[in-house]
């Protein structure tokens, strides 16, 4: 029975990973209940190799070509009472974002959360290839299952530094 201790679930969230899913990125996934991507996968064994960890939810990004024509633009889901609503650009988001408590979103490669009119925008970065001297990150998302409380942990994953050539 259940005496007013709630359940704590972890959701992983990622995006454009391009074809790559680090080990380091691996390991933080292995402890997720759930793995949401938000686009720029690359190719149908990077899910593939994902839903080995976790159930995954995505939404086709803008590199997703033909292989991924069967994958929603947009996805509206609920998680453990937690109501998400994910798109890889946010400019194709509609105008009506309804009930949903969390936004996800990715395209820029650029970690970024931020409330907007009580509502949680979280775009986790990306955790693929480095791109643009941008930090490889990632997120976490707890929830305390019906109380509708969560919490958003950034990830940063180390990355190999560049030698320099003189």
């Amino acid at each position: 029975m259940d005496i007013g201790l709630h359940n704590i679930h972890r959701i992983a969230v990622i995006s454009d990973t391009h074809g790559l899913i680090r080990p380091q990125v691996r390991e933080k996934l292995a402890g997720c209940e759930v793995i949401l991507h938000g686009g720029d996968i690359n190719r149908q064994a990077i899910l593939d190799e994902l839903a080995k960890i976790a159930p995954v939810h995505v939404v086709r990004g803008n590199n997703d070509k033909e292989w991924a024509e069967y994958l929603p633009e947009t996805l509206s889901l609920e998680l453990f009472g937690l109501r998400i609503l994910m798109v890889h650009n946010k400019k194709y988001l509609p105008e009506d974002l309804g009930d949903r408590n969390l936004v996800i979103y990715g395209h820029s490669h650029k970690y970024e959360e931020k409330l907007v009119d009580g509502r949680t925008w979280l775009n986790p970065g990306s955790c693929g290839p480095r791109r643009f001297n941008q930090p490889i990150t990632m997120a976490v998302v707890t929830v305390e299952e019906g109380t509708g409380a969560f919490s958003v942990e950034k990830v940063e994953i180390p990355h190999e530094k560049q030698s320099t050539v003189s």
